[in-house]
């Protein structure tokens, strides 16, 4: 009798697992679907805010067709292996978006992105690559296509050293290629002086852009070496001598160590020192309007001397207080 009615029992607990386990995997199937929808969702979303930022930058700059921009920009990589988009890809946006020849007003940088653009931004007589057009719309941005597929993803990218023709990668390559084909006149570089080999023979500037500087359309080239307080690095770097020697013949070269606390008084428009280096083609160190109070009498205008002139400044502490008071620098010391 206890058998008979055990029976039936232990087939409605039987009953009761299966379903239970019917339900837990029909949650996990639903799971896994919200899951692949939610990132589905959230690289197309990564594609919309790409292009968003990309047409916002770019309308920036007047007058430019930035849907046709954006149109010739996406056949350079959409559908592609992202590492297998040869530089070429991006010669019909570049042709569409060329960069005008500016006589003694390209700049150059390796590893000194920062500051460079801190001074572009606030003096308009130079220009990088990042303040062109196409430079703007994709500085800083990381993008790619997959094979199959005629999106643009925004993640899930190789990175710059993953593979050497990267969508990004190849991008920079071009622009950089065409940027310094287009220099003419007296052309600048600022390179890092706070580390061993501020002319690195594998960067962009080292293989593409230098390339590039033929004489007589490119007259001169310009060191700008931005050095820290304890730099080691000087303008008799083996590495710039080398950069001297890669230049095409009739080339004149220079380089000018400059602190970079002077550099970013330079920035405010307060401070030009054309013995260290010539922005904007000023001709003299000069304060623009003086030190307001008596501890400035000692200061020449238009010293000889520039460099030891402002070495004066920072050597004397009343000065150099109402100096930074002056230029609102309280972060250079």
């Amino acid at each position: 009798m206890q058998r008979a009615e055990s029976g039936p029992a232990e087939r409605i607990r039987r009953r009761r697992r299966l379903v239970g386990i019917g339900v837990a995997v029909l949650v996990l199937v639903l799971l896994g679907v919200v899951v692949a929808v939610a990132v589905t969702l959230s690289l197309r979303g990564n594609t919309r805010t790409f292009k968003e930022t990309f047409v916002a930058r770019c309308e920036d700059f007047n007058g430019t067709d930035c849907e046709k921009i954006w149109g010739l920009f996406e056949e350079a990589y959409v559908g592609r292996d992202p590492c297998k988009v040869p530089v070429a890809a991006y010669g019909p946006l570049i042709a569409a978006a060329p960069f005008p020849p500016k006589c003694n007003q390209r700049i150059f940088w390796s590893k000194t992105k920062a500051v460079v653009h801190d001074f572009t931004k606030k003096r308009k007589c130079f220009e990088t690559v990042e303040d062109t057009l196409l430079g703007s719309v994709l500085d800083g941005q990381t993008w790619c296509g997959k094979e199959g597929s005629n999106e643009t993803f925004a993640t899930g990218c190789p990175g710059w050293t993953d593979c050497e023709t990267s969508a990004v990668r190849s991008f920079w390559n071009g622009a950089s290629a065409a940027f310094a084909d287009a220099a003419c006149g007296d052309v600048t570089v600022m390179l890092n002086g706070a580390v061993a080999t501020p002319f690195y023979n594998k960067s962009v500037f080292a293989t593409i852009e230098v390339p590039r500087f033929r004489s007589p359309k490119v007259r001169s080239l310009k060191v700008v070496l931005v050095t820290q307080e304890n730099s080691l690095t000087s303008c008799e770097n083996e590495s710039l001598k080398d950069l001297q020697r890669k230049l095409d013949g009739g080339i004149t070269y220079s380089c000018k160590a400059v602190p970079e606390y002077v550099q970013r008084v330079c920035v405010r428009g307060r401070l030009h020192v054309s013995s260290v280096w010539t922005p904007c083609h000023s001709l003299s160190l000069s304060l623009s309007a003086g030190l307001r109070s008596t501890t400035a009498a000692p200061i020449q205008r238009s010293p000889a001397d520039p460099v030891g002139e402002l070495n004066k400044i920072m050597k004397n502490e009343a000065m150099r207080r109402e100096f930074f008071l002056y230029v609102g620098q309280f972060d250079l010391m």
